[in-house]
């Protein structure tokens, strides 16, 4: 045997020794999440089939996936927007319930055991199998603070352009157990018109793991995942305790964004994009929403105010930078 065949002899041995530690590492990857599967169902709450099989299937193939009919292959209600719905088990033997929007994204890192499929075996289980908590009048009851999850930061839209709303999914959090994600949920906020959105919420569990949960545009988020989700908090420790000496809240008043008549309000959208109290960004149509006035030169018009001061007013041409802090 020559040199030159042996050598590649034995590289190809090294390669198919690798493929399996390779595959392990893959595999193990995907299957650290904290919830079981017990069961899966798609459809209405009046017509729905079990999918705990096909849903094995889709795991063992890939990591994420979107639900449809297509990829369910089945369709229990015709006509209707449909709802995955996977019923789980945390590590202390807590149920949840996750909840899938037709069209939505499934991240199969959050369920143990993922990729091996090995689940759904022991259950079967029904549309409403999961007591559903009365949250009460405002949104608290049981079970509202006793997640695994605390949010750190919640961010909205798309991978190029997005806003921080962890202030807005607080307030939203005190008032509702269960919220939709959309620009509603947000004030109206909408970084990104005319593209599907997502909401990004990056978490710490108690023991400081990382866990980062994606939400599109039409899902919907169950409280009862995070800590204190009925409280509003604790969120983000660098905005927790009273104001320090000296802050004063800063307050858009109005914006306008474009060219002589042709312009759009874009008060709401710089207000959501204040964080730490400090307003920084480039102005043109990504950052203001749009273009309100096509192959025109345009400004940005700014009424604003820390609290306790004068009004001020700027206007900003495009392509220049606005900061207030």
């Amino acid at each position: 045997m020559n040199r030159q065949r042996f050598v590649r002899m034995m590289g190809a041995a090294l390669c198919l020794g690798a493929l399996p530690v390779a595959r392990a590492r893959d595999r193990d990857a995907w299957d650290e999440g904290d919830y079981q599967i017990l069961h899966a169902r798609y459809g209405t709450a009046q017509h729905h089939e079990d999918v705990s099989a096909q849903l094995r299937r889709l795991a063992r193939r890939d990591g994420h996936f979107q639900v449809s009919n297509e990829v369910l292959g089945v369709d229990p209600d015709p006509g209707q927007r449909k709802t995955l719905r996977i019923m789980t088990r945390d590590r202390v033997g807590q149920r949840r319930l996750f909840e899938y929007a037709e069209y939505s994204l499934v991240d199969g890192s959050h369920f143990i055991g993922w990729r091996q499929g090995d689940w759904g075996h022991a259950e079967g289980g029904s549309w409403d199998s999961i007591e559903h908590r009365d949250p009460g009048p405002h949104g608290g009851g049981r079970g509202q603070d006793d997640g695994r999850y605390e949010i750190v930061r919640a961010i909205y839209g798309t991978e190029r352009r997005q806003i921080d709303v962890t202030q807005e999914l607080r307030r939203v959090a005190r008032r509702d157990r269960r919220v939709r994600v959309g620009n509603e949920l947000f004030g109206g906020a909408d970084p990104a018109p005319g593209r599907r959105k997502s909401l990004w919420l990056e978490t710490r569990t108690p023991s400081g793991r990382q866990r980062r949960f994606e939400y599109e545009e039409g899902s919907w988020i169950d409280g009862e995942m995070f800590l204190g989700w009925g409280a509003g908090g604790p969120w983000r420790e660098d905005d927790s305790g009273p104001p320090r000496p000296g802050y004063r809240p800063l307050r858009i008043i109005s914006a306008r964004y474009g060219e002589g008549g042709r312009s759009a309000d874009v008060s709401d959208l710089l207000r959501a994009q204040i964080q730490r109290n400090s307003l920084r960004l480039r102005v043109d149509k990504g950052s203001m929403g749009g273009d309100p006035s096509p192959g025109r030169r345009k400004q940005l018009t700014l009424t604003y105010a820390f609290e306790g001061e004068d009004i001020r007013q700027l206007r900003i041409d495009e392509g220049e930078w606005l900061t207030l802090s």
